[in-house]
């Protein structure tokens, strides 16, 4: 078997069709299956590594994956992509032989809770829950002062945590999060911190010396700025999951995922 993209796609439908999992051919080399989907999904989480899974794996983070190998599993990595889990490594067939292997299961997403009035929301948690993120911080030690710095301008507290936990990538693989603001809009009194395939920037008005009371200020690819008056990872949160909200991907997207790509 050559495996490219294509027969990936091929042996993902099979297994999106039915469920379960699949033993490949013991020629098909494990490490190029994984980096095919890294290709597709982002960066894995290691599940079970040399025979020993990860003690902190549960059904949020892909313990699905494993049941149908048992104790067998020998090397398992994971990404969440939608409503589904999807697994490749290697595990012990029958007789006991370490193959090739690759697997799909139901991945359930937790929704956004309603906020009650007054509520302090951790909407950076709230992401996490939504998307089902599951990876450690991606760009814990960042140098925001040296940034800050370059740029003339502190920059709003949750950003700096959003950009630290997920990295480079796009939820939905549609919303791509700037690892650092661009400011070309800046005489407009712009900073974008992220935009979409469709060219709306997603940016701040950055009145005032609070960078956590700047209101986000969508730049919509016909040219219309909408306000909103939250933070990002709240305007973030509110977009994936509300499917009235102006700007939203769940007309799209029923469950969603972070791709990171790195």
């Amino acid at each position: 078997m050559e495996l490219t993209q294509a027969t990936l796609n091929d042996l993902l439908v099979q297994l999106q069709r039915g469920g379960g999992h699949m033993y490949l051919p013991d020629e098909l080399d494990s490490e190029h299956l994984t980096d095919l989907l890294a290709g597709r999904y982002g960066t894995p989480r290691t599940l079970v590594l040399d025979g020993f899974t990860d003690p902190t794996v549960d059904e949020p983070k892909g313990a699905a994956l494993l049941a149908p190998f048992k104790n067998r599993a020998v090397r398992i990595r994971a990404w969440a992509y939608g409503d589904q889990w999807v697994g490749a490594g290697t595990a012990r067939d029958a007789e006991g032989a370490e193959r090739p292997v690759l697997v799909v299961a139901h991945r359930e997403v937790p929704q956004l809770l309603a906020v009650a009035p007054g509520e302090d929301v951790d909407w950076l948690e709230r992401l996490i829950r939504i998307t089902g993120w599951t990876q450690p911080a991606q760009r814990p030690d960042l140098d925001w002062a040296e940034v800050e710095s370059r740029l003339g301008t502190p920059l709003p507290s949750d950003y700096k945590r959003m950009v630290e936990t997920f990295g480079e990538g796009a939820f939905d693989g549609y919303l791509r999060l700037s690892q650092e603001p661009w400011t070309y809009l800046r005489e407009d009194g712009l900073l974008m911190w992220a935009s979409t395939e469709h060219e709306d920037s997603y940016c701040w008005k950055a009145d005032g010396d609070d960078p956590d009371g700047w209101p986000v200020l969508v730049q919509s690819f016909d040219g219309e700025d909408v306000l909103f008056d939250c933070r990002a990872t709240e305007f973030v949160c509110r977009i994936l999951t509300d499917p009235h909200h102006r700007f939203t991907m769940a007309r799209y997207f029923d469950t969603h995922w972070f791709m990171n790509y790195r």
